[in-house]
């Protein structure tokens, strides 16, 4: 593994990734994508006039207050509205790219669409149907990832009950992760992961396990294991970097909160917010 030193970090660009290549399929049908689902609302610059607040601009906004300027977004083909909405970024003073893809076989693969320019950098992601609190999460993972050398740091935030819409994380003492447990009810863990801050190194890394495992474009669903499963999550790249000797570790937000709008529960609860 290439060792990163943190004093390097300071001399890499730090970029924002994030996924919106879903189909949106268990809020199936809306009119648009789930993505730009108004909560709340966004108060213009004349300080009178509100307009309502995509969701996703819970995520860039957080992104931003940690020092994210620059920010590609990976679309599949047919969410037009996005970009349509977002633009340039100029709504938030940022500067937002967008890579269109076809049908993507994960969310790993969804990510590595944006390899070429995000290689060399540190990696703030999210995803744009989650909203959470605290706003400065992303400025902490950045920090504990200058401190400890971390090729991955996760932001952890309590769940009420574990169920099998979210990935629960087991760390030791140290807050080294130990285990994810993939959408499952079997772990005595209360925190799931929803952000995360890497190095070019984790970057790298899934590159490298997504040519293996997409050899020859065959984008088949066998998982490392040789068996067969229903998709293969982020949390399973990180899992096989733990395994493999990346260093994960994870942040506890007792007191933050995370909500899935994604989810008819989720989107449910946020709309009584």
């Amino acid at each position: 593994m290439t060792e990163i030193f943190p004093e390097s970090y300071q001399q890499q660009e730090l970029i924002g990734l994030i996924p919106a290549a879903g189909k949106g399929s268990r809020l199936s049908p809306l009119p648009f994508s789930k993505e730009l689902y108004p909560i709340g609302f966004l108060q213009l610059e004349d300080g009178q006039s509100v307009r309502p607040k995509p969701v996703c601009l819970n995520l860039l906004e957080r992104m931003k207050k940690a020092g994210v300027t620059r920010v590609y977004i990976v679309l599949r083909e047919g969410k037009w509205d996005i970009p349509s909405y977002l633009g340039n970024g100029s709504i938030l003073n940022m500067y937002l790219a967008y890579i269109v893809m076809g049908q993507s076989p994960s969310v790993p693969y969804t990510l590595d669409q944006a390899f070429p320019f995000i290689k060399e950098s540190r990696v703030a992601f999210g995803f744009p149907d989650i909203i959470f609190e605290p706003d400065d999460a992303f400025v902490k993972l950045l920090e504990r990832q200058t401190e400890t050398g971390s090729d991955v740091v996760l932001g952890m935030f309590p769940v009420d009950s574990p169920d099998q819409n979210w990935d629960m994380v087991d760390c030791d003492e140290k807050g080294n992760v130990q285990k994810i447990s993939v959408k499952s009810k079997q772990t005595i863990s209360t925190y799931t992961w929803i952000i995360a801050v890497w190095t070019p190194v984790f970057t790298n890394f899934m590159h490298q396990q997504l040519a293996i495992r997409y050899s020859g474009n065959k984008r088949d669903k066998v998982s490392y294991s040789g068996q067969r499963q229903q998709e293969f999550f982020i949390s399973d790249m990180i899992q096989e970097g733990i395994k493999q000797g990346l260093r994960v570790i994870g942040i506890e937000f007792a007191e933050g909160t995370c909500l899935d709008i994604g989810t008819p529960d989720g989107l449910e609860r946020a709309l009584c917010l």
